[in-house]
């Protein structure tokens, strides 16, 4: 879907709140209310928003402990690697998993409560997946930027 001026500036208003209500961001873009309104439905129809969040603290929720998990397979096969994934997507901890190039086969990004329950997910859930050979943690110490927004060109 080609993006103009008006829908880019419809992504940035909405990235920075969701909950926005159209007939506010008609007038912050210069639309009417039902154009907006058709515009956004267009954006969510082609999978330009794929959804609205809320953005939760994760210390107030339990989840304020981030780690950064580097996984690599016992072999590059795409039975030891279906298993994996089949098993991390379906842990709440694991916010992001992605396929990289490099030593690692995975990078995990995984939030939990406090270093306790990160070496009970680590020891109790990650390595015993099947086919996973080792691992490598990386602990932020301090978060300079954390963001969902993306940039809109």
């Amino acid at each position: 879907m080609p993006l103009d001026a008006i829908d880019r500036k419809i992504l940035r208003l909405l990235q920075a709140d969701a909950q926005i209500q159209n007939a506010d961001l008609a007038a912050k873009v210069g639309l009417s209310p039902s154009p907006c309104h058709r515009r956004v439905k267009a954006l969510e129809a082609a999978g330009v928003i794929r959804g609205y969040v809320a953005l939760l603290d994760g210390k107030a929720v339990g989840a304020g402990f981030v780690a950064f998990v580097e996984v690599r397979l016992e072999r590059q096969s795409s039975g030891f690697a279906e298993r994996f994934e089949r098993a991390v997507v379906k842990r709440p901890e694991v916010l992001e998993c992605c396929l990289v190039t490099g030593d690692a086969d995975y990078l995990l990004k995984v939030a939990v409560a406090d270093l306790d329950d990160f070496h009970a997910f680590l020891m109790e859930v990650l390595t015993r997946i099947e086919g996973v050979a080792n691992t490598r943690t990386v602990i932020p110490v301090k978060r300079l930027k954390e963001t969902t927004a993306l940039r809109v060109a």
